[in-house]
């Protein structure tokens, strides 16, 4: 039985790309999302065996909406495609409970190797990163929790990509005055007290792209 798949990506070129290449290797791909808020739904609905995520995705990133698969379709393995080799990214894709973490400057080799692996209940980092793995796995680094809530963590990708409070609220299904809330406890949280701030927390954080 073919294993089921779901594409994430915000670009439709990037997805028929992918789709072309997994179907010719015997995935079924069961679903695309061109974002990832839109990637949970499908995952929670679908249920597929792997979701293949693109991290740099708007309304969610790819590391927030595979945390939210994770609670969501807790049997649904996660493959993170990204162009961020730095540890604290793949420390914290590790600790979201990815399982596959793929540099976008191999894809297609990489890619086809972590979905062949994380089916069969390993886990995968490219090559260039794979020592963070061993790192963990022998105590020399420590995964530790993150600041924010899941909450704050969709208000700060949100207003990093320029959404007013509104948008926020509209985005997010709550009231504006509850979106302000967030915003504020967000910047008191962090000790950063503009919107300029904030962008730069999300981009070294990899919630957005710069």
């Amino acid at each position: 039985m073919a294993i089921r798949l779901l594409l994430a990506d915000d670009h439709q070129l990037v997805r028929q790309s992918l789709r072309a290449l997994l179907e010719r290797e015997g995935y079924q791909v069961v679903a695309e999302a061109g974002d990832g808020r839109e990637a949970v739904r499908l995952a929670r609905e679908l249920n597929p065996d792997l979701a293949v995520l693109d991290v740099a995705m708007p309304e969610l990133n790819g590391l927030e909406a595979a945390r939210q698969i994770g609670r969501a379709a807790p049997r649904v393995r996660t493959v993170l495609l990204t162009m961020h080799d730095e540890e604290q990214y793949v420390a914290e894709a590790l600790a979201a409970g990815v399982k596959g973490y793929v540099l976008k400057s191999q894809v297609a080799h990489d890619l086809l190797r972590a979905l062949e692996e994380v089916a069969q209940g390993a886990v995968y980092l490219s090559p260039r990163v794979s020592h963070v793995l061993v790192d963990v796995s022998l105590g020399r680094r420590r995964i530790g929790d993150d600041p924010l809530t899941e909450r704050e963590r969709e208000v700060l990708h949100l207003i990093a990509e320029g959404r007013t409070t509104k948008q926020v609220a509209a985005a997010l299904g709550v009231s504006v005055k509850t979106a302000e809330s967030h915003r504020s406890r967000l910047m008191k949280k962090l000790d950063i007290h503009e919107v300029a701030g904030l962008v730069r927390y999300a981009i070294r954080r990899g919630l957005v792209q710069p």
